[in-house]
């Protein structure tokens, strides 16, 4: 069914309203290393990172307030409830629009071959989609896997926090540069910045972009988007049942009640009465929507025995801890936060038989407060001990906050 103007316009009018009052000034990191020359880009992440700002901004800063050749599309949009996708991107082709930007892409039904469709038949057409970071990008009706380009955007890193409030602008650092002269880095930025109260607003209510509208509101805003992701995210991504979704949000209110731990999954499934089969799902579906994150023994092991080798279980960051968890210990924020911030800086973390992490296979680390030590690790090759409460270390002991400036 073709559609009018008169139809599309409401559409046309809220992307237009949307880009002109969307701020430019502070931009994601993602920003800088998305090609947006690829015709087919999908963002995902978990939800209230930043994936709408960042397409809006790019639209901002490409095409303008208003233009004629790229629209903005809201597909959790009530407008979409009663019309379909492609007769809109019909309409947008035959009027000579280059570009769609689809958002929340996994609120469509079927919406890999919606995406397959749009490439295949029209070409000119340059498309970008975002969605949960549970989104499948493979199936076996439409495998888009060879097509798209792909890329995850994680909350806010302390760096970034630090921009965002207007206190100090800093290029994200190497971690081979962060371990070779963390001591004069952190003194340059201790000289500008009182960093230790920062990086307790941080780690408690920093990581998700929101928190700036929310204000002290934001623990229960941040329960909230749990909630919508369990309960609207997934069941669009997944086939799972009501039932499903109450047990899993048991299963991580259990796990956050412990975290980091090593669970012992027999007992986890007979506390939730459910079987094996069902409580791998649950325990996949929370790590799928990084609302926990596992830290394994080794890297090598195949997929299928993965659920096997978990050393530690965490909550996704530091924010969710404060959220969910009254009191939470300050030895399990240390170790969350760097696990969260090393890994979305895309390096590998696996625990050790000694010391707490092994990063990229090479270097070991103990974090700890203050006073920590190198007793644990002493004699090792390429060991560290991270430092939390301090501004600025000293030969192989780092402060905690640094690791926050990777991405």
């Amino acid at each position: 069914m073709k559609l009018s103007y008169e139809e599309v316009e409401p559409l046309l009018i809220a992307s237009e309203r949307l880009v002109s009052q969307t701020d430019v000034e502070f931009r994601r990191y993602l920003a800088n290393e998305i090609d947006w020359k690829d015709r087919l880009i999908c963002i995902k992440g978990p939800k209230g990172t930043g994936k709408t700002t960042l397409i809006l901004q790019h639209m901002k800063e490409t095409f303008g307030a208003r233009s004629d050749k790229a629209v903005y599309l809201a597909l959790d949009h009530l407008w979409f409830a009663s019309h379909e996708v492609l007769p809109v991107v019909e309409w947008l082709y035959t009027n000579a629009y280059t570009h769609v930007f689809l958002d929340e892409v996994h609120h469509v039904g079927n919406w890999q071959p919606l995406i397959k469709t749009i490439t295949d038949f029209y070409p000119k057409l340059n498309v970008v989609f975002s969605g949960s970071s549970i989104l499948k990008l493979t199936s076996v009706k439409a495998d888009l896997s060879r097509r798209q380009a792909v890329y995850d955007l994680k909350g806010l890193s302390f760096r970034e926090f630090l921009e965002l409030e207007g206190v100090l602008r800093q290029k994200p650092l190497s971690f081979e540069n962060l371990l070779e002269d963390h001591r004069r880095i952190a003194a340059a930025i201790c000289d500008k910045v009182m960093i230790l109260p920062l990086f307790r607003r941080y780690l408690s209510s920093g990581y998700y972009p929101l928190y700036r509208s929310v204000s002290n509101q934001f623990a229960d805003r941040l329960s909230q988007v749990v909630s919508n992701v369990l309960e609207t995210d997934v069941p669009a991504v997944m086939d799972v049942t009501p039932a499903t979704i109450r047990k899993a949000k048991k299963m991580l209110m259990i796990l956050a009640g412990n975290c980091p731990q090593t669970p012992n999954m027999t007992d986890l499934y007979r506390e939730l009465e459910t079987d094996r089969n069902a409580g791998i799902k649950m325990f996949g579906m929370l790590e799928a929507a990084e609302l926990i994150a596992t830290v394994r023994s080794s890297l090598a092991e195949p997929k299928l025995k993965r659920l096997g080798t978990i050393e530690k279980v965490f909550l996704g960051d530091t924010n969710l801890m404060s959220a969910l968890v009254p009191h939470p210990e300050i030895g399990s924020v240390r170790e969350t936060y760097f696990v969260n911030q090393l890994r979305a800086a895309h390096h590998n973390v696996v625990t050790p038989s000694q010391g707490d992490f092994v990063i990229d296979g090479k270097y070991l680390f103990e974090i700890g407060g203050k006073g920590k030590g190198f007793y644990q690790i002493k004699d090792v090759q390429n060991s560290y001990v991270v430092n939390d409460d301090v501004e600025i270390g000293r030969g192989n002991k780092i402060p905690l906050w640094l690791f926050g400036f990777l991405y």
